[in-house]
């Protein structure tokens, strides 16, 4: 049987566990939740210019994979065109700190893989052109089946980002 004696000394203790929720959604608030992604990118051919250093990706998807590593194990898709936008956005973005990536180019039965650090892309209908300096590997003047694994960047944990992954994942019947 509960007593107003034994109400009034718990009253300070379920005071302080509803104040300390409050307080960790304030301090989340306060800095958003970021997730370092990868993307990939496919297209049907590559040429490369050394003398430039300009990679250009001919039959390029129109659409740029993305996912996430543990804990949050998010995957999507975005259109190129919205990655290419995303390059100089923000204080971290790819223009400030240019991403390294790695160019796998499928030559007959061979698998050949170039890093490269790339800058400046340019999306022009289905040819997507950027600035490369290779880092490691030789990079062929034109090769096929090509994709294109570019290192992470920092982006906010958005609705866009996880809850349309997990909303996606619900219809689909998958469980974590």
């Amino acid at each position: 049987m509960t007593t107003r004696r034994s109400l009034f000394r718990s009253a300070p203790a379920l005071a302080a566990s509803l104040a300390w929720p409050a307080s960790a959604h304030a301090q989340a608030a306060e800095k958003p939740a970021t997730v370092d992604f990868l993307f990939v990118q496919t297209a049907k051919s590559m040429r490369f210019d050394k003398g430039t250093g300009k990679l250009a990706l001919e039959g390029v998807s129109p659409i740029t994979l993305f996912f996430s590593d543990r804990p949050e194990r998010i995957a999507g898709n975005m259109r190129t065109a919205k990655f290419v936008s995303l390059w100089s956005d923000g204080k971290h973005s790819f223009r400030a700190e240019p991403p390294n990536a790695d160019v796998s180019i499928i030559e007959g039965d061979a698998l050949r893989q170039v890093v490269v650090e790339l800058r400046d892309p340019v999306l022009n209908a289905d040819s997507l052109s950027y600035a490369a300096k290779v880092l490691e590997g030789e990079a062929p003047s034109q090769g096929s089946d090509v994709s294109v694994f570019v290192d992470v960047f920092g982006m906010p944990l958005t609705p866009i980002s996880y809850a349309g992954f997990a909303r996606r994942a619900w219809r689909r019947g998958y469980w974590r």
